[in-house]
């Protein structure tokens, strides 16, 4: 797997049960909503304990990596603004079916602008990683005429997004929700 950028490291190597997950609810306090948290740690049960923490703390887990005898769980910290019900804005939008159909026929660009660490562990094939936070500075990567569908975890960042490259002139801007929290079809890593 490629380099995955994170924002902040925890070493939890050598603790057992509980502590892992007790250091982890500390550290997440250091970190800023959207970023990536990686935990390492050697304690087995910890893969289980972190993903079903996260979840419940209504974090994103993003996956495990395994290196020897180390565990690296990413963890992404939510904002509040990322719940599913939040409100939208943008008015062009299709759901994930309707993606999966325009993908088919061909002709489509697909911008993912969740964060690196999150496209790392699973993308729609052929998706441009732009992190929502660059969008701005890599407006040229894209063709203001593509037909491009825009792609988060939810919908939220993915609307923010869509009514950028609209506002900067681009014609053909279409929000996927719920994006990749409920998306079923092929994934790539």
């Amino acid at each position: 797997m490629k380099e995955i950028k994170t924002d902040h490291v925890l070493d939890a190597k050598g603790l057992a049960c509980p502590m892992p997950i007790v250091k982890t609810k500390k550290e997440i306090e250091n970190v800023e909503a959207g970023q990536v948290l990686l935990v390492e740690a050697t304690d087995p049960g910890s893969k289980a304990d972190i993903k079903a923490w996260a979840e419940r703390a209504g974090h994103q887990y993003l996956g495990t990596d395994e290196e020897g005898d180390t565990l690296k769980h990413y963890l992404r910290k939510a904002s509040d603004d990322e719940s599913e019900d939040s409100e939208k804005s943008f008015d062009n939008v299709v759901n994930n079916e309707q993606l999966k159909e325009q993908l088919d026929s061909g002709n489509v660009t697909v911008v993912d602008v969740r964060e690196s660490a999150e496209y790392a562990f699973g993308h729609i094939p052929g998706a441009k990683s732009i992190p929502l936070g660059d969008l701005e500075n890599r407006l040229d990567e894209l063709d203001q005429n593509d037909n491009i569908y825009v792609v988060c975890r939810t919908g939220n960042r993915s609307d923010m997004a869509a009514k950028t490259l609209s506002e900067k002139g681009y014609n053909n801007v279409t929000n996927v929700v719920p994006g990749m929290s409920e998306w079923d079809g092929e994934l790539e890593q």
